[in-house]
């Protein structure tokens, strides 16, 4: 039997239509939900999220792989390494997001959200039936002292929000009012996302350092099971989930048991896959997807392959320099080894040049810059920073281009006339600079990622020809946590996701603040006006088309610093699964991203 290709109807074009930003809501009274612009899209009767099927069965399991391991069941902290599932599927916030908006949110702990018609505050009163796993019910003083907790000892992730609540207090038995210290009418919605954490569970402990070894206390649809740090962790639908009724989370949360299994590397993962160990796959290469597919179990019907488009940008992902080595402060220096990086040649023998390259951080979407010089208001926003922004800023910035084959003379050549402008003398063979110190890094890649270290290794070759020297160091999973979280590598694979509605969060990515501050994803060092410029601009629009040239500004300074040598992007996910997985035919404007797989999948027989 061939493989089954699902192509779900959705209307990918009303990304653009839904980005239509209309005036803030001026009434101050209590709403079902919050849209970042405009009215949220659901009604106060909805019955289930637009991408949920609300009579999908419950019952089954769903086995993933993940390479790497886990040393702590804590997932809020800098301390460790945990589940990231843990965020997702363990905990809950006081409003739930739908993943069919650019940024909207529904009462989920909360039954209601209030703001003034500023949005300098914002009231969320919690619902009575609220409980956290143990029985226990979810009160004010837990909602205060998680959000206090988590902003002062938690993540980096955690602090800006924090930093920008001027107060926190109880206004009533169930509700709780924020009222912030800047106007950014985001804040709002965030306000809305943190976690909720049991306050008793950590009573006596040291948060920042608390690396839990016995099941945390959420509120969430699902409890830790069964677990093995490093092995396996089992995930098991609460009987008792106090929510099971709402309908946000119709249709959703519907397996019993959700596993993961630990592997050292993405081929022992991909044979258990094979084997049936595991019941759903992602598959991030092209190639791969044509040619790795056509095992038995595939041929015999029990294994499914489907494709699920979105209309996110892409993102970044690719190899990043930390510009706070000297090595890297150059923009010469990048553009240099960005040249030298042949990524037609890489993208040929890894995916069969199937996959396009990513050309800027939100490319793939209305939100990306656009080829040659900035005009219009883009232009007016960058122009007052124009003598400290990256060559290309302005006039237009594109990545270079091999010609193809495996040698990349041309890129290799305008490689080595920047090195030279920038100081670098090859002496003996090797790269040197004027005080005869030579051009060597390390590039560190995490255990078991194949796909880097095939990447680098190529890579590796082409830098030889320069004269410069790319040792490839691989370490474990909880090293690598450790020396990126402290920005501790010169060079390394990065991976950063961005939304339609990107907004507040930008400054934990770009800001010089996050460039200081461990943990942060700012991995690159990056310390930019401009960039901090563009994104107090992108959370002061007040229409559609401030906004997206506010982010595509932002895009142009990202893009044209050339910090990440940029890889391929994926403009839909590839997902193999046992054929009794489904998922419903409307798909989210995100696609494969949160609160999709496995969150509104479902197992059920094929009756076969």
């Amino acid at each position: 039997m061939g493989s089954v290709i699902f192509r779900p109807r959705v209307a990918l074009a009303a990304v653009a239509v839904a980005l239509g930003l209309a005036p803030l809501p001026g009434a101050a009274e209590p709403e079902h939900g919050i849209a970042m612009y405009g009215a949220p899209a659901l009604p106060p009767d909805f019955v289930s999220l637009p991408y949920a099927n609300p009579d999908a069965p419950k019952g089954g399991r769903i086995v993933f792989g993940e390479t790497g391991g886990f040393d702590t069941l804590n997932p809020f902290t800098l301390a460790g390494t945990a589940p990231w599932q843990l965020r997702f599927l363990a905990y809950e916030s006081l409003m739930g997001r739908s993943w069919d908006e650019p940024f909207t949110l529904y009462g989920l702990l909360a039954e209601s959200v209030e703001t003034g018609p500023d949005r300098r505050w914002v009231e969320f009163r919690l619902r009575p039936e609220a409980r956290f796993s143990d029985g226990t019910p979810v009160t004010v003083e837990d909602v205060l002292w998680s959000y206090e907790v988590l902003g002062t000892e938690g993540h980096p992730r955690y602090r800006a929000l924090w930093s920008a609540i001027e107060t926190a207090e109880a206004v009533g038995e169930r509700t709780v009012r924020f009222t912030f210290s800047e106007d950014n009418p985001e804040l709002a919605l965030l306000a809305g996302l943190r976690p909720i954490l049991k306050k008793a569970q950590f009573e006596g402990r040291d948060f920042a350092e608390a690396r839990l070894s016995e099941p945390p206390i959420g509120t969430a649809p699902y409890v830790v099971g069964d677990h093995e740090p490093g092995r396996f962790l089992e995930l098991e639908r609460d009987p008792d989930y106090w929510g099971a009724d709402l309908p946000f989370r119709a249709g959703t949360h519907n397996f019993d048991t959700i596993r993961y299994e630990y592997f050292g590397d993405a081929t022992a993962l991909f044979e258990a896959f094979k084997a049936g160990t595991l019941t759903a796959h992602r598959e991030r290469n092209l190639d791969a997807w044509e040619t790795r597919y056509d095992f038995p179990a595939v041929r015999r019907g029990e294994i499914e392959k489907s494709v699920i488009p979105h209309g996110r940008p892409s993102g970044m992902t690719g190899f990043v320099m930390n510009t706070r080595r000297d090595l890297f402060a150059d923009w010469r220096v990048r553009e240099a080894l960005l040249a030298a990086f042949n990524f037609e040649a890489i993208n040929d023998t890894l995916t069969g040049g199937r996959q396009p390259r990513i050309t800027s951080y939100f490319s793939n979407s209305v939100l990306g810059m656009r080829a040659g010089p900035a005009e219009g208001r883009v232009r007016d926003l960058l122009a007052p920073f124009a003598e400290d922004l990256p060559p290309g800023t302005l006039e237009g910035y594109a990545l270079p281009e091999s010609d193809g084959t495996a040698r990349n003379r041309a890129g290799l050549r305008r490689a080595m006339r920047l090195l030279r402008e920038a100081g670098w003398r090859v002496e003996d063979g090797r790269l040197v600079n004027g005080a005869g110190a030579p051009f060597a890094f390390e590039l560190l890649i995490r255990q078991g990622a194949q796909e880097h270290q095939a990447i680098a290794d190529i890579y590796a070759r082409a830098l030889e020809r320069l004269g410069i020297d790319m040792t490839i160091a691989t370490v474990d999973d909880a090293q690598y946590t450790e020396r990126t979280t402290g920005f501790d590598f010169d060079m390394t694979p990065y991976r950063v996701g961005l939304s339609l509605s990107p907004g507040t969060e930008q400054r934990l990515y770009w800001s010089a603040e996050a460039a200081g501050t461990p943990g942060s994803r700012n991995w690159m060092g990056m310390r930019s006006e401009a960039a901090e410029a563009m994104i107090d601009a992108m959370l002061a629009a007040e229409s559609r088309e401030d906004f997206v040239a506010a982010t595509r500004a932002l895009d142009r300074v990202l893009t044209a610093g050339r910090y990440v040598i940029p890889f391929y992007q994926w403009t839909a996910s590839y997902i193999a699964h046992d054929a009794a997985l489904r998922y419903p035919e409307k798909l989210p404007v995100y696609g494969d991203w949160a609160g999709f797989l496995p969150d509104v999948w479902w197992y059920e027989e094929t009756g076969e």
